[in-house]
């Protein structure tokens, strides 16, 4: 297809959990040509694992099934295609579950199709044997080496399968694990009548489905100067539409009358959001990120244009989750003076009793100080103990290890209390990401009545004198060498979120904070003032552990990747915020040396710095 104009690309989700009313709100908003929706993250397809070893017949995202109950028939009826990669491991099983809803509502002309082959885990012995070691790509170990077998293993998947299949005809088309961006990619290529060697045209696509793929986030959700926000609370943020133009340059906006706000700071939040260098490999291309601008196109509208593209890579990434044991988490409360020795004596009485009951765990205490002294209330004269356990037995690590707890009660530190009864141990996975030559990879799409297509990979390095020679990576700010530029002068100690944003997340065991200031006098002091080392310096828990620094001159911005913060990944990460979700608004909250010069500019400077380190 050859559509004219831009095609309007919904998202209604972000993640399995989202915001049930969204794809009501997206379709009955506006006009729109597409809704798309993101079910799934590394931790998602242990989440579905889990719900297809209970049940068969599951394994997708069951809330995607209660929104297409609301809008199912509408689309149909206004003619919008429905995109979602909410099969997870089981599309063919969502696929049969959408046609009988469809059936049930009367709507029996509705063609829907799936993509599959994502799913290699039951062909690894194969491919092991045959050489492939499935190295990690942190560690470099080989998969042999890992201490348990994979249950889940999924290819990322691009977006020609779903391409397709909207070319066939179809209304509707989920998917297992495609890339989160494939879901823009597919439907701008379809319509657009897009080239597989068009890597500008792609890359520009890449990046539109990047900044609407998690949701409200691009309307101002979790941005950090959320005070500029309107709305947030009522109604909340609207979700975020990409008009994706013919040359893959788009526009990021929102349906009129939501709340939110969508501006070159949430978009820019947005980009930064789990990324590590400039070129984001994605499986039909990769986008240099240091090409992209970004300009104001009216109220709620954000331009993206200018953005290039590398030939797709020769590999495909692979999510592979192992099963890792067995965990669980108790937590002392621990109240008023001695907290320190209080804390100690509590380490020492469970290592002493769980060496007893479960000998060959591991533990991990976490001690968070949120008591201050002579304090007005009860509350905040306490602190917390956070203790987690792994091992390979659910009895020893389940109520053995939580009673261990309640047995103290009378018998340990003064004020003793924990934050919840004994609870069982639960199954936590081991994220483990590796590549796959990208021919080995199936790509299936399934058509209703039965055929089958097979989607053959894009030749890597196939650019037809197309591959991108990136542009000075400036999008127009004043680049000039910073240590020529950045302000001298007086300077005050004052949180850093007072000049600069952030934003923050997780790849397996990394996590990113990308840092980016909102005038080009700011960028080149951040790009001065913050080092790898002085990173390291605001937070200390990346002492010892890599720390790689990527400038994004044209946001002015720097993406910091802290490799193995997070350990084995989400699901089996026991950090308090195994996401680092917060890691960014920390940052910000560091006290640093800022010249004056720049909070003079601050529009109404900075204001005198409360405890909770904003303006009064």
């Amino acid at each position: 297809m050859s559509g004219g104009g831009a095609i309007r690309i919904a998202n209604c989700s972000g993640f399995y959990g989202d915001r049930l009313s969204a794809a009501r709100e997206m379709v009955d908003g506006g006009p729109i040509d597409v809704l798309c929706g993101d079910y799934l993250a590394e931790l998602t397809m242990l989440i579905l694992w889990k719900s297809r070893a209970k049940d068969p017949a599951r394994g997708y995202a069951t809330t995607f099934m209660r929104q297409m109950e609301d809008v199912l028939g509408t689309c149909a009826e206004r003619g919008i295609k429905i995109v979602a990669n909410a099969g997870g491991l089981n599309p063919a099983g969502l696929a049969a579950g959408l046609d009988g809803l469809a059936q049930q509502l009367g709507l029996g002309g509705i063609s829907i199709a799936y993509v599959d082959g994502d799913d290699i885990v039951g062909d690894l012995d194969a491919l092991v044997a045959a050489g492939h070691d499935f190295a990690h790509l942190d560690t470099g170990a080989p998969l042999a080496e890992a201490a348990s077998k994979p249950i889940t293993a999924n290819a990322y998947l691009g977006g020609w399968g779903i391409a397709s299949a909207l070319g066939a005809g179809a209304d509707v088309v989920v998917t297992g694990r495609v890339t989160d961006a494939s879901l823009v990619v597919g439907p701008a290529a379809w319509y657009h009548g897009w080239e597989r060697t068009d890597w500008d045209r792609l890359a520009g696509a890449v990046v539109a489905g990047h900044v609407i793929e998690c949701g409200a986030q691009c309307c101002g959700g979790n941005y950090a100067f959320f005070a500029e926000v309107p709305g947030l609370d009522d109604p909340g943020p609207g979700f975020p539409i990409a008009e994706v133009e013919a040359d893959g340059s788009s526009v990021i906006t929102k349906h009129p009358g939501t709340g939110g706000l969508v501006s070159v700071g949430t978009v820019t939040a947005q980009l930064l959001y789990e990324i590590a260098g400039p070129r984001y490999a994605n499986t039909d291309v990769v986008a240099l990120f240091d090409t992209i601008t970004l300009s104001d196109d009216g109220p709620d509208r954000v331009r993206v244009s200018g953005v290039r593209g590398d030939p797709a890579p020769a590999d495909t990434k692979i999510c592979l989750n192992l099963a890792g044991g067995y965990r669980n988490t108790m937590t002392f409360v621990l109240t008023g003076l001695d907290i320190e020795r209080k804390a100690e004596l509590a380490r020492t009485t469970i290592l002493r009793l769980l060496f007893e009951r479960a000998p060959g765990t591991e533990l991990a205490f976490d001690l968070a100080r949120f008591d201050h002294p002579d304090a007005p209330t009860n509350a905040e004269a306490s602190a917390e103990l956070r203790v987690s356990v792994k091992g390979p037995d659910a009895a020893t690590v389940g109520r053995s290890f939580s009673n261990a707890f309640t047995e103290l009660a009378l018998a340990s530190y003064p004020g003793f209390h924990l934050t919840a009864p004994p609870g069982d141990a639960s199954v936590y996975g081991v994220y483990w990401p590796a590549l796959l030559p990208a021919e080995l990879v199936p790509h299936r799409v399934h058509l209703p009545g039965g055929e089958v297509r097979a989607i053959e990979p894009v030749v890597a390095g196939a650019s037809d004198g197309k591959k991108a020679t990136a542009p000075p990576a400036h999008g127009g700010h004043d680049t000039k060498s910073a240590a020529d530029q950045h302000p001298g002068g007086s300077t005050r100690k004052v949180p850093l979120g007072v000049l600069i944003g952030a934003r923050s997340g997780d790849k397996g065991g990394n996590a990113n904070v990308g840092l980016w200031a909102r005038s080009d006098a700011a960028w080149r002091w951040l790009e001065h003032e913050m080092t790898e080392a002085r990173f390291v310096e605001l937070v200390p828990e990346a002492a010892g552990l890599r720390v790689t620094r990527h400038a994004l001159p044209n946001l002015r911005a720097l993406n910091f990747v802290v490799a193995g913060l997070l350990g084995e990944g989400v699901a089996s990460s026991t950090r308090r915020d195994p996401q680092a979700k917060s890691l960014g608004e920390y940052v910000r909250s560091r006290f640093v040396e800022i010249p004056e010069d720049l909070l003079a500019d601050l529009p109404g400077g900075p204001g005198p710095v409360t405890r909770d380190g904003g303006g009064t």
